[in-house]
């Protein structure tokens, strides 16, 4: 339940959890990003005047929604009366439509899709759904690219202004658009169930409210488009990773391996939803990258104990991965099993090939190798650039810990 009153933080929570919808509802409104971001933001900023001393609303997602919708009419009248075209088309195009919350039609998904524009690059589609669905800040978007921060704002404006110069609609695309538009899609669902999962800044390791939203947003795709198995493997996926969410961190929020998670933990009806997809898949017969993952969280799910996994299937999965989407984080990812199979020396000879230099979990993968080959001074050195690539506590905390344990 939410407090009469809220703090700075708790406003914060509730920015992440509602400015997507805000975003989205807004944008049906006005027809422009720009418009629904200011105001959305303006509302947010009202929110942390008020809400600290008159209490939080009811609704809060309303509040914001309704107060958004004002401070945008208020302000496109202001710029309509300087003659300025765009705000009052903008300014008619609102009318008097009522700003519901979650309108049947769901704002988010057609939202999903104007950002997923062909006319857009790839990694704009990206980058810009991240932004207004998830509402992640311009530096986790960047985070999530591996880009630098400044790089990433530009291409948001880059992004948002075509859209509005090439007057992209606000709609779900027909039946016969949708398989070219699906792969920018999956990926933006996927990054923000990543960013959830793993939270690339802050004191948490995990936000359930981008976990939830990205599978919202699967769950979505899949009833859209019931018969692509791409989306039903990211579905899959995502429904297997999120049931082990409880055992992957402690009671006060360190990080746990997978290795050393207590399986009782583990959510058994997210998984059986997740592995019964996953069968649905194969009978298909049409792999794709979301489901060769998906099987390969399935059989983790499927090991009562760390030491029954079957390495060796995993492996398997993860060849067929790196033929079908060839990268270095997939060849990282398979490297860990290659470890499990083969031994640590074999994996760390794949791995410093990678040059994933920027990349956090490349250093922390490469130090527990070194760690098992019982070369604690390079182990130290690396776990020391995971540290230092990392801007997440609970991350950051928990390879400090593992680091400390070389020196004993």
């Amino acid at each position: 339940m939410i407090p009469a009153s809220a703090s700075p933080s708790e406003i914060d929570r509730l920015f992440r959890q509602e400015y997507g919808r805000a975003v989205a509802v807004l944008v049906r409104i006005f027809g422009d990003i720009d418009v629904a971001e200011e105001a959305v933001q303006d509302a947010f900023t009202a929110a942390v005047q008020r809400w600290p001393t008159s209490g939080v609303p009811p609704s809060p997602a309303g509040w914001i929604i309704t107060t958004a919708r004002r401070r945008a009419i208020d302000r496109l009248r202001r710029e309509s009366t300087r003659q300025d075209r765009h705000a009052a088309a903008a300014l008619l195009h609102a009318g008097d439509e009522p700003a519901k919350e979650d309108p049947v039609g769901d704002d988010r998904l057609r939202l999903i899709f104007t950002c997923c524009h062909p006319s857009l690059s790839p990694s704009a589609q990206v980058a810009l759904t991240l932004r207004l669905l998830g509402g992640l800040t311009t530096a986790e978007v960047a985070h999530a690219f591996l880009v630098p921060e400044p790089t990433m704002a530009q291409r948001l404006v880059r992004a948002k202004g075509k859209i509005r110069d090439a007057k992209i609609p606000y709609r779900v695309p027909s039946d016969a658009e949708l398989p070219d538009r699906l792969r920018a899609v999956l990926t933006v669902v996927y990054l923000i169930f990543n960013e959830g999962y793993a939270a690339s800044s802050g004191d948490r390791l995990i936000r359930e409210d981008l976990c939830a939203e990205a599978i919202r947003l699967g769950r979505l795709l899949a009833t859209l488009m019931p018969d692509e198995p791409e989306v039903l493997g990211l579905l899959a996926l995502m429904l297997l990773i999120e049931s082990r969410r409880c055992g992957r961190t402690t009671s006060g929020g360190d990080l746990v391996r997978l290795s050393d998670q207590d399986r009782s933990l583990w959510d058994r009806d997210l998984i059986d939803e997740g592995q019964a997809i996953v069968r649905r898949c194969l009978q298909r017969n049409q792999p794709g990258p979301y489901q060769l993952q998906a099987a390969i969280n399935a059989v983790h799910s499927d090991a009562p104990t760390a030491m029954t996994t079957d390495w060796q299937q995993i492996l398997q999965l993860y060849d067929q991965l790196l033929v079908l989407s060839p990268s270095p984080v997939v060849a990282l990812h398979r490297a860990v099993a290659v470890a499990e199979v083969e031994g640590p020396a074999a994996a760390l000879t794949l791995v410093d090939d990678l040059g994933l230099t920027g990349y956090y979990l490349f250093h922390a993968i490469r130090a527990d190798l070194l760690r098992r080959l019982g070369r604690p001074a390079d182990a130290a050195s690396s776990y020391d650039e995971a540290i230092a690539h990392t801007d997440n506590v609970a991350e950051q905390t928990f390879l400090e810990r593992t680091r400390q344990t070389l020196l004993h």
